[in-house]
């Protein structure tokens, strides 16, 4: 997943432009910073990429989740569906926010379902924060359809899932605000980094507002810029953009050479390896290539062939186990242990997160383990790696 793969002379160009100026920082002093300015430029190819009407960059994946709760109006007191297969990240942004997260089910798309997500609802449920996981798109047309028939606004962390498309619509735009992380382990990367999008105005006003103490970002006087709203320093830095600007102008090669890369391993593990399942996307079209997501028989099974990949070069992401993706290790949110007092600690848990009951989403995690796709692999290495996962795979299945 790393864009690393693919990084060099445009990278260090870019930001040796931004150490030339001295203006490391994204707004004002136009003339200390001789007509450049990378958050904006990295902003628009990002626009011109998912086609968003709006973007706006922050400083990790994480903060574009919390800015694009914020900007949707989401807070103190409102339950909100998530799913329990994510980067913590996710329900970190929930409950930093005052938001109660409430867990539903993912199946083998690995996102959350219509059916899921409307057999968790309460009275109470305000929003619904979908996860576009392990690089591919949600069933969204059934997930469109159960929030505007239950009046739900939908924010959608699609920070695995750049790249990734829905009948031809880039996730993150389906919902009110959507976020992408731009980390060092992404499809793009900027270092740390991440950006938000919308298809409303009056949303991205929010989110860039919000991401800078409030400041409303007109003019070139940054002491008298008007305050519209309170908000927070969520801003990403002039070098970090510089970086996010050259991953973005390179992310149709990048996701071209995942999505060749993995058809290969796939088709070769489809026919040589019977009982092996694979991941059941609702537009396999609009894939991002960034996992090859393979299920085997039972959880056992699964855990036997990862440890067998591993010691044979072929590393894959046994999520069950892993400490930060699956519900199951989070033992800091089951116990809501946090440095300071927050809106649940006041007003209770929706769910005994203790004692969930997520049958589906045992079963499908248990039994999943995901290869990562680089960009830099040769035919060479892809033919070995594929033989490597047959040998293993065959035992196991």
């Amino acid at each position: 997943m790393p864009g690393m793969d693919w990084f060099g002379d445009e990278e260090r160009r870019e930001v040796n432009e931004v150490l030339e100026t001295g203006c490391l920082f994204r707004y004002n002093h136009d003339a200390l910073r001789q007509g450049r300015w990378k958050a904006r430029e990295f902003e628009a190819e990002v626009r011109r990429f998912t086609g968003a009407p709006f973007a706006h960059a922050v400083s990790s994946g994480s903060t574009a989740v919390a800015a694009a709760m914020a900007a949707s109006g989401l807070g103190f007191g409102d339950e909100v569906i998530v799913p329990p297969f994510t980067y913590i990240a996710t329900i970190e942004g929930v409950l930093l926010g005052g938001g109660l997260p409430v867990f539903a089910e993912v199946d083998d798309n690995l996102c959350l379902t219509a059916e899921s997500i409307e057999k968790a609802l309460t009275p109470n449920t305000k929003a619904v924060m979908l996860v576009h996981m392990c690089g591919a798109a949600a069933d969204m047309d059934s997930i469109l359809a159960l929030c505007e028939r239950r009046n739900l606004v939908l924010v959608e962390d699609a920070g695995q899932a750049l790249g990734a498309f829905y009948k031809g619509q880039s996730v993150g735009l389906f919902g009110v605000a959507g976020a992408y992380s731009f980390d060092f382990f992404k499809i793009a990367t900027a270092g740390e980094g991440g950006v938000c999008v919308t298809n409303r105005e009056d949303v991205y006003h929010l989110l860039h507002q919000f991401s800078d103490h409030g400041h409303d970002h007109i003019g070139d006087n940054r002491g008298m810029e008007q305050h519209p709203i309170l908000g927070t320093n969520f801003r990403l830095s002039e070098l970090h953009a510089a970086v996010g600007l050259v991953q973005m102008r390179r992310i149709e090669q990048v996701r071209d050479r995942k999505r060749s890369a993995k058809q290969a391993l796939k088709d070769r593990l489809q026919a040589e390896v019977p009982g092996l399942g694979f991941r059941p996307m609702p537009d396999a079209a609009g894939d991002s290539g960034t996992f090859l997501n393979l299920f085997l028989p039972d959880a056992a099974a699964a855990s036997r062939a990862a440890a067998e990949l591993g010691s044979r070069g072929a590393g894959v992401n046994y999520w069950y186990t892993n400490m930060y993706h699956f519900i199951n290790q989070w033992d800091h949110l089951k116990n809501l242990r946090s440095p300071f007092k927050m809106a649940i600690h006041h007003l209770g848990a929706p769910q005994d997160y203790n004692a969930l009951e997520l049958p589906q989403s045992q079963h499908s995690i248990g039994r999943l383990i995901s290869l990562g796709i680089r960009t830099n692999w040769t035919d060479t290495q892809i033919d070995e790696l594929g033989a490597t996962m047959v040998d293993v795979l065959r035992k196991h299945c």
